[in-house]
């Protein structure tokens, strides 16, 4: 049943909006001033506060301030006899979810509380969902170089400093591309990647900077690209070894003036990104053998992040097996195997040279074929078959 509070100081609209409200089957509480309202905020949880602005000790705008400190994640309706386009905005731009004058019309202040539920539907949902991603796209491991790459991203992730992640194939350079942006200032905005080894060198070009309609054959209407798409977020640049010198060229100019041009436009487009690029080739040769530019590589390097093999952290092995047993239980909708300790004490001894990746495979090929519990007879011959 969904909670609303309401801010009155006249005790005649608080009965009146209590018993409207009751009868639509709400649970209701009522405050006669903000302080009243902050200290019930303070203990419980509402879905929605119905708040007048002028009351006495502490008005409607200065409630709806202080909830916002507290963290509350309930939606206010601000309702006033003294509403005019001044306060209207000023408690818009405070959080809040609408502005109704005084006498309210009951018909539409149903219709916006429903409206205000559903949208606290949503915030929880999201926020649901958000902790379900974080916690499946978690950083396992509690090795010395696990705990490095952990401590890099916790001082960088805040600050808007490029970061160049370098590791092998399978190591989780993806994992922490998501987490500096997850963990910083941009997080609310967008997360484009962009595989640049698996876009042919002709098309990349257009993929990041977008292209204007008739600017080659096939392009029947205008595109955005990912530049554009990413504003306001972060640009993950994967495998970034692999663009074309060309394409490097023009990264680099967007790096330093902040703009990018459409592959056959003349129109300068500003764009605000923060971009994140991995790579598993070593940049340095690819400089020496004029396969990558100097200048975009220091562009990008300003921050350098190592993701180590696994085969230099197989004291994770154990912790990254148990995440995969349990994900892997849940995408299948079962209980999650058990293992002896003697699978796990063999498959530390074997060399992943697919790294992680290759890891979560074996153990997805050890659920499917052992029986109820996976002994190191089956890791002997499953986790061979690589």
């Amino acid at each position: 049943m969904a909670k609303i509070l309401i801010v009155d100081d006249e005790k005649s609209i608080r009965y009146t909006l209590r018993d409207i409200l009751e009868y639509e089957k709400y649970e209701v509480d009522e405050a006669k001033d903000g302080l009243e309202a902050l200290d019930l905020l303070r203990k419980n949880s509402y879905d929605v506060v119905l708040c007048d602005v002028k009351m006495p000790n502490m008005d409607g705008l200065e409630l709806l301030t202080k909830a916002g400190e507290l963290g509350t994640e309930a939606q206010f309706i601000m309702i006033s006899a003294h509403g005019n386009i001044e306060t209207a905005v000023e408690a818009t731009k405070k959080g809040a979810f609408d502005f109704i004058p005084k006498p309210p019309d009951l018909n539409r202040l149903l219709i916006t509380v429903r409206n205000a539920l559903d949208k606290s539907s949503l915030v929880t949902e999201t926020k649901v969902l958000r902790k379900k991603i974080s916690k499946s796209y978690d950083i396992i491991g509690e090795s010395a170089a696990i705990h490095k790459v952990k401590e890099a991203i916790e001082k960088v992730a805040p600050t808007e400093a490029r970061v160049l992640i370098t590791g092998p194939n399978g190591s989780g350079k993806e994992l922490v591309a998501r987490w500096l942006h997850e963990k910083s200032s941009r997080a609310a905005g967008p997360l484009v990647e962009v595989n640049c080894a698996a876009i042919p060198g002709e098309l990349i070009e257009s993929e990041l900077f977008g292209h204007e309609k008739g600017s080659f054959t096939s392009a029947v209407k205008q595109r955005i690209g990912k530049f554009e798409q990413a504003s306001g977020g972060t640009l993950f640049l994967d495998e970034i070894g692999d663009m074309s010198l060309s394409a490097q060229a023009k990264v680099l100019r967007a790096l330093q003036e902040s703009k990018i041009t459409r592959v056959g436009g003349d129109k300068e487009i500003k764009v605000n990104v923060r971009v994140v690029a991995a790579t598993n080739k070593d940049l340095r040769k690819e400089i020496e053998e004029n396969r990558f530019r100097e200048d975009l590589y220091h562009r990008l390097g300003v921050i350098l992040i190592h993701v180590p093999p696994l085969d230099e952290r197989k004291e994770d092995i154990p912790l990254l097996v148990d995440k995969f047993l349990k994900d892997i239980a849940d995408e299948y909708g079962t209980s999650p195997k058990k293992i002896t300790p003697q699978a796990i004490s063999y498959l530390q001894s074997l060399r992943w040279t697919g790294n992680i990746r290759e890891l979560r495979n074996v153990v997805e090929r050890l659920i499917i074929l052992s029986g109820k519990e996976i002994t190191e007879d089956d890791a002997r011959m499953y986790a061979g078959v690589k």
